[in-house]
């Protein structure tokens, strides 16, 4: 079981982030990998699927908002890739295995090996000790920054929905303020750790310069009781997939 201890419980509340090394398995990680490896060997995007992923608000805007395959992504699994990895005709410049940014935004639901991991005994347990009633699994992604490729985590305002039938499909609510590098706190983890993130907890990754892949797999819990899921936010709950809940 994985609850929080006391202090470990006070730490999350007055930081904001929380490591709990060790949480997953060595073996537990090599399932995920292994499962992702033969996702992405089986995947087929068609060339107008071939959506480029970038943190800069602009370039989002246009390759992801602008696109119903990301739009409607919520409910399915689908691959987003680095900056300049097709060519002018959409062919692959770079083994497909290194061409990807990112898998979302359903894995949690529709592949059995992320399904158990996040429902597993000791995230239940968790979300548990952090007082949650009712958790919800919003979201899931499967983040691969490619060694020297890996975009950069940006510091991103609030996407939303913008009204049916406009374009770009999506627009930033709010403004980024200059946030001081200087209190952004360094937090190397080791394989198999779980960060754990308020979801009011300003964050970002840097670009991955070394020769190895940085790989992570995340999702999102919301409090479903007494909340309402906005309209205005991008990603929905369908008819096909509502939001599982995470207690089984």
């Amino acid at each position: 079981m994985a609850c929080l201890s006391p202090s470990q419980l006070q730490k999350f509340q007055e930081d904001g982030f929380l490591v709990l090394e060790g949480f997953l398995s060595a073996e537990e990680c090599v399932a995920m990998q292994q499962r992702i490896g033969k996702i992405v060997a089986e995947m087929d995007v068609p060339p107008h699927c071939r959506t480029e992923f970038s943190t800069h608000e602009e370039e989002q805007l246009q390759a992801q908002g602008s696109t119903d395959y990301f739009l409607s992504s919520g409910d399915k699994i689908r691959f987003f890739f680095e900056k300049g990895v097709f060519d002018e005709k959409g062919n692959f410049l770079v083994p497909p295995e290194k061409s990807i940014n990112k898998i979302g935004h359903a894995l949690h639901a529709h592949d059995p090996i992320f399904r158990s991991i996040t429902h597993s005994p000791k995230v239940q347990a968790l979300a548990r000790s952090l007082g949650l009633q009712m958790p919800v699994v919003v979201q899931s992604m499967y983040i691969f920054k490619q060694p020297h490729i890996g975009g950069e985590g940006g510091v991103s305002r609030r996407m939303v929905r913008a009204p049916a039938g406009s374009a770009p499909g999506t627009s930033f609510l709010g403004s980024e303020p200059a946030w001081d590098s200087s209190l952004f706190v360094p937090t190397p983890v080791q394989k198999g750790a779980l960060v754990l993130i308020h979801g009011e907890v300003v964050h970002k990754s840097k670009q991955n310069l070394s020769d190895c892949s940085r790989q992570a797999y995340t999702f999102h819990l919301m409090e479903a009781s007494g909340t309402t899921w906005s309209p205005e936010n991008w990603l929905q709950p369908t008819a096909e997939l509502p939001f599982p809940p995470l207690y089984t």
